[in-house]
């Protein structure tokens, strides 16, 4: 229609112009306002409207929880392709893909720092590698993180989120779930305190393993976890499923989560915690 307007006259530029550079607004999902990228940035990635959360990376989780001076541990371990996997892509190919889209060689980073003033064990995946898989390199600095926490007397804090073990390496994914099981069963055993965060979406192995084994599990705000989806539920089981089902609340009043946090609160949260615990391991000992 714009096309009716324009002058066709000489010396005379009708052009049209973009007011707004691409990306600067997003479109909320939940509420559905249009809200600038810049405000939800400045709110952790929550919208201003309705507090929804939206998908951020292990690096604004580290902002948001850590102080400054941490260190990030084992950032140079990459996949290997046991299986010569090669179906409607080479995971090679996916691998290199994810690791210059991310700037990531995997799902998870291992941070060692402070929240606040206690020192912890920080574990995050990110979502955006390959759908945070788990394989391998996952649980193998998973377990070096689970060690180092357990010979350094360190609270270990796992941000879950992931669609499940990584097909492409077969057989060697499943098994990084009994690994990182009879790790932490030992790691709890010494009385090392293990809080898990699940975020949208934790599912899979993720969740039939370390996501529900913390001894405090937290969830953010309408964050999708479960183990199978909602649609293989529905056909195996021939009934409906309650509204919310899946869902951080509805897991909560049911009782797989213990509380629900958000972005905003998560820092003091963690920091209260870990000074409970550790002030609880103290007396017991000296008990």
């Amino acid at each position: 229609m714009s096309e009716w307007f324009r002058r066709k006259a000489d010396k005379i530029n009708t052009s049209l112009k973009k007011d707004t550079i691409e990306g600067m607004w997003i479109k909320c999902p939940a509420c559905f306002e249009v809200i600038s990228r810049k405000i939800v940035n400045e709110k952790n990635g929550c919208c201003s409207s309705c507090n929804h959360h939206f998908r951020i990376n292990s690096d604004e989780y580290v902002k948001i929880i850590l102080d400054d001076g941490y260190s990030e541990l084992w950032n140079n371990i990459k996949s290997l392709d046991p299986l010569n996997f090669n179906a409607t892509q080479p995971y090679k190919e996916q691998i290199d893909n994810s690791i210059n889209k991310t700037k990531k060689f995997d799902a998870i980073s291992i941070f060692k720092g402070k929240v606040i003033s206690e020192d912890i064990m920080l574990c995050i995946m990110d979502f955006s590698f390959i759908g945070g898989s788990m394989g391998s390199v996952v649980g193998e600095k998973l377990s070096r993180a689970i060690s180092k926490a357990q010979e350094e007397h360190l609270p270990l804090v796992i941000v879950c989120s992931s669609g499940g073990a990584r097909m492409q390496e077969g057989v060697i994914s499943l098994m990084q779930l009994a690994k990182i099981c009879s790790k932490l069963a030992d790691f709890c055993s010494k009385k090392n305190l293990l809080v898990t965060l699940l975020t949208d979406p934790t599912m899979g192995g993720t969740t039939a393993s370390y996501g529900m084994l913390g001894d405090v599990i937290l969830a953010e705000p309408n964050a999708l976890i479960g183990f199978a989806g909602q649609r293989v539920i529905k056909q195996t089981i021939g009934e409906d499923l309650p509204e919310g089902f899946q869902r951080a609340e509805f897991l909560k009043e049911h009782g797989f989560v213990d509380e629900i946090v958000g972005r905003d609160k998560i820092k003091d949260v963690l920091y209260n915690l870990v000074k409970f615990f550790k002030v609880e391991r103290e007396y017991s000992d000296e008990a």
